[in-house]
């Protein structure tokens, strides 16, 4: 069992080295990804005011069609869900979702070197950062890549099971890969890695974007470099902090 001193040592590094590197996660989004959120969300707010006006259009077509029945028409505002404001409001509460989601990360990075039982140094934590950006974005990338506002999507459920299957065989073959010294260890760690995409990915009956496929790609390009530059920060904080903390 791990005793009191790892367990201080494990949550000041990821403290530290989340923080950080969830306070530049947020800067390199707003350099690249935000922008082209914010365009995406323009075109999702045309589709749905267009998509709007025609269900008016044709209900109030329906209600005055000869032999319609007379009735009273009542309009119901639906409360509109919250959302922070542009600007500061939204940077601030990016920050606190970065750097949340980067202390997650960190203590599975954290948990992995432990379990390795292996020495690291920032180095070495740089490459405990390409695993968890392969484990965590490249793979599910490849059946779900990232995706603009006002894409049809399958549902939230299925993306969300395919998605930690993949991520949870990823790593599971990159252990087998790495540590396992066995071949058919190694071969199985190979078969994890191919299983999820032999299964594919959820996907929508009917494809489509309110954004242009051009905005799509760009997105889809930033949001890699954005989570490359994390991923390789998070791992080399991980590693200098856990080093400098022994």
């Amino acid at each position: 069992m791990m005793n009191l001193a790892v367990l201080r040592r494990i949550a000041s590094t990821v403290l530290l080295a989340g923080a950080c590197a969830g306070v530049l996660l947020t800067g390199v989004q707003q350099l690249q990804v935000s922008k082209i959120i914010l365009q995406a969300e323009v075109y999702e707010e045309a589709a749905a005011a267009k998509a709007h006006e025609q269900a008016h259009e044709q209900a109030h077509a329906a209600a005055t069609a000869p032999g319609a029945p007379a009735q009273a028409h009542e309009h119901e505002h639906e409360g509109e869900e919250w959302e922070p404001a542009n600007g500061f409001e939204r940077t601030a509460y990016t920050v606190l979702a970065n750097i949340s989601m980067a202390i997650g990360f960190g203590l599975f990075l954290a948990a992995a070197i432990v379990i390795s039982g292996r020495q690291v140094t920032w180095r070495s934590g740089l490459l405990w950062g390409v695993a968890g950006y392969l484990v965590f974005f490249v793979a599910p990338s490849l059946g779900l890549p990232p995706e603009v506002p006002g894409t049809m999507a399958a549902p939230l459920h299925a993306r969300q099971l395919w998605w930690v299957m993949t991520a949870g065989m990823t790593a599971a073959g990159l252990g087998l890969g790495v540590y396992a010294r066995h071949w058919a260890l190694k071969l199985l760690g190979v078969v994890l890695l191919i299983v999820p995409h032999l299964i594919g990915a959820p996907h929508p009956a009917v494809h489509g974007s309110a954004a242009p496929e051009e905005l799509a790609q760009a997105f889809i390009h930033a949001t890699a470099l954005a989570n490359g530059l994390f991923w390789l920060t998070l791992g080399g904080l991980i590693g200098y902090f856990y080093k400098k903390f022994a």
